[in-house]
């Protein structure tokens, strides 16, 4: 084999990601917060860039927004959807042509799978040295009600050792007889610190060692508890599996004795420590309106204002006349320039593009504005890709952590795509989001004779048109929290016992 050097000239194409092309793909897969975040670290660092928060009046008036984005942002005469202020007004037209199905839209939800925010809870605090703080811990909580308890330093500093770490649910961390073994206090007087704390703290339950001893706390504070149902409370499985006559032999009472004590019980608060020191929900702020266009009867997706901050560039002579600048200083503003010229257009062609996907998302999507979650069809990222002439990825960017109001709630949208589910016979393929509305609607409309299996589920979708196997009915009921069948029907009974 002959070995040797040489040199040779070749020509090929390829693309290079200069820092400006990695900025504009970053900028369109931001949120709302991170987008404003980075352009106020970019004002801080370029003297020539201002930026102010979007608002109706700023995304359309004023010389410094060029003229073909202003079509792509809502009219000075709507305000923007902040999500701090009651938006319902906006779709009041909206809500009128939807009419009667308004609370159809609701339903939807309750199987659409977008789950409850719930707000923290605030608790109350005297302390003078709180105040200015931010919101308290769930430790926080639990120190305070232990101070209010136990008046003496030492069993108070005792009961801070042993009983101050909670879980999320509110129910002790730790076994504290361990606790207190290794301190070499008597097991006796954990034991009577630990009852004087569970009986004063607020909510009723908190400290509380496992479910059964939360509920029993509950119950006593109500006057409610007796030998008959700390049996129950002692045999809590059989009570989940609606084991009603297994409790009635082992309690002495009927079975609708049994079903009146679980209609109690519902009434606790299984998790006392839930919502403690959490903040509260930050409100969402939609990236698209969409509207029904008065004269054609379409619905039509317009930018919110309010997500879009705007961009102010400043000229370099602003700063100091054209004279005064030194030659690195000058280099250092012409820099500046460019560098804010290139993120204007970014900023400008993020809006386009998320204006563009989500216009062609509620072309395909418009049954879901007339009928909810029933109507929204199969639709994944290749088809807006393909439609709109942009790569997957990019579509992936512009929906993920972008918002969508609609006049049936507020939906990323992401929730608009859907695996299609085949159809029986050749028909049209349905989404997996509105078969999980048709089980969930089965399962809501049971009765006590008439339970559906999984098995029965998947026939009756069959008969509708909708291929389904046992086991993915099962996962989509998994999916919605909704129990097995025998589990339900124990449940119909119950209510029919307690009522």
């Amino acid at each position: 084999m002959n070995l040797s050097v040489n040199l040779q000239m070749r020509q090929s194409q390829s693309l290079v990601m200069t820092p400006q092309l990695l900025q504009s793909i970053r900028l369109l897969q931001f949120q709302h917060a991170e987008l404003q975040a980075f352009l106020e670290r970019e004002a801080e660092a370029n003297p020539l860039i201002e930026v102010e928060a979007g608002t109706a009046q700023s995304a359309t008036e004023g010389g410094d927004t060029p003229d073909d984005l202003a079509p792509l942002l809502p009219g000075a005469d709507l305000a923007p959807l902040t999500g701090t202020r009651d938006d319902g007004e906006v779709f009041a037209d909206a809500a009128e042509r939807i009419g009667d199905n308004a609370d159809a839209a609701r339903d939807d939800l309750a199987f659409s799978g977008e789950g409850l925010v719930l707000s923290g809870f605030a608790a109350e605090d005297d302390g003078i040295e709180r105040i200015g703080e931010g919101v308290r811990s769930l430790r926080d909580h639990a120190l305070g009600e232990i101070h209010d308890t136990f008046g003496n330093a030492t069993e108070r500093a005792l009961a801070e050792t042993l009983f101050a770490e909670l879980t999320e649910a509110g129910y002790l961390a730790a076994d504290p007889t361990e606790r207190a073994a290794e301190l070499g206090v008597a097991l006796e007087a954990a034991e009577a610190l630990l009852a004087r704390l569970q009986a004063s703290a607020e909510p009723a339950g908190l400290f509380a060692r496992d479910l059964a001893e939360c509920l029993a706390i509950q119950l006593r504070r109500r006057g409610r508890f007796d030998p008959v149902i700390a049996c129950v409370l002692a045999h809590l499985p059989l009570l989940a599996r609606r084991d009603f006559a297994a409790l009635a032999r082992l309690t002495g009472e009927s079975e609708a004795d049994v079903a009146e004590m679980l209609s109690e019980i519902r009434t606790l608060d299984p998790r006392p420590g839930a919502g403690l020191g959490e903040p509260e929900a930050t409100p969402v702020t939609p990236d698209i309106v969409v509207r029904e266009d008065a004269e054609t009867g379409l619905w039509q997706a317009e930018l919110n204002a309010a997500a879009f901050p705007r961009l102010v560039l400043r000229a370099p002579d602003s700063i100091a006349p054209a004279g005064a600048f030194r030659a690195g200083e000058r280099g250092f503003l012409t820099q500046c320039q460019q560098s804010a010229s290139w993120l204007q257009r970014s900023l400008e062609q993020r809006a386009r593009t998320i204006q563009k996907v989500a216009g062609e998302i509620l072309r395909r999507q418009d049954g879901f504005m007339a009928e909810g979650v029933a109507g929204l069809r199969p639709m994944t990222l290749m088809d807006i890709a393909e439609a709109l002439g942009l790569h997957e990825s990019t579509v992936s960017r512009v929906t993920s952590g972008k918002f969508m109001a609609t006049p049936r709630g507020t939906f990323e949208m992401k929730f608009f795509f859907t695996v299609a589910i085949a159809a029986s016979g050749g028909g049209d393929a349905h989404s997996a989001e509105s078969v999980k509305l048709r089980i969930g609607r089965m399962i809501a409309s049971e009765t006590v004779d008439h339970v559906l299996s999984d098995d029965d589920i998947a026939a009756q979708l069959r008969e509708d048109g909708i291929e389904l196997a046992r086991r993915t009915v099962a996962k989509y009921r998994e999916a919605l929290g909704l129990p097995s069948s025998v589990q339900r029907r124990r449940e119909l009974n119950a209510r029919r016992l307690a009522g």
